[in-house]
């Protein structure tokens, strides 16, 4: 019998070596792989980056928690989307040193002073930002489209 796992609680992830570098194909249960490597020389470019992957969780957990916020706040969202962009460190280890966000909404009636409201709700319910706010500097920014 399968166990299945409260992602509330865990999570569980899975790499395999897929290469004689270090392409990696990754799964979570019930989601479709995913192909993770780095750039030549010691990878190929066959998929992402582990610091690709991390913008991209970063975005969707600010993502996640601002549509939640605004939601809530009763705003109709028609267009929503995230740009990020992270500064790499240049000595070892190589992580971010600065990561820019920067958020494109479109709602009827939303106001800048609605927006930077969600913004600082939404800091304290993304995990992937609360685990990184005191290490990197995250500026987030928000553009409210006509």
């Amino acid at each position: 019998m399968e166990n299945k796992i409260d992602k509330s609680k865990m999570l569980q992830s899975h790499i395999v070596l897929v290469n004689d570098a270090v392409n990696f194909k990754g799964t979570v249960e019930g989601n479709p792989s995913i192909s993770i490597d780095y750039t030549p020389p010691l990878g190929n470019n066959l998929g992402y980056t582990s610091l690709e992957l991390f913008l991209l969780s970063l975005s969707s957990c600010i993502g996640t928690a601002l549509l939640a916020i605004l939601r809530k706040m009763r705003k109709e969202i028609t267009h929503f989307e995230i740009y990020s962009e992270g500064e790499r460190k240049s000595e070892h280890p190589t992580g971010f040193q600065n990561i820019t966000i920067m958020i494109h909404v479109k709602s009827a009636g939303l106001t800048d002073t609605e927006m930077v409201r969600a913004i600082q709700s939404m800091e304290g319910i993304c995990p992937v930002l609360s685990m990184v706010n005191d290490k990197v500097d995250v500026q987030t920014m928000f553009q409210i489209m006509a």
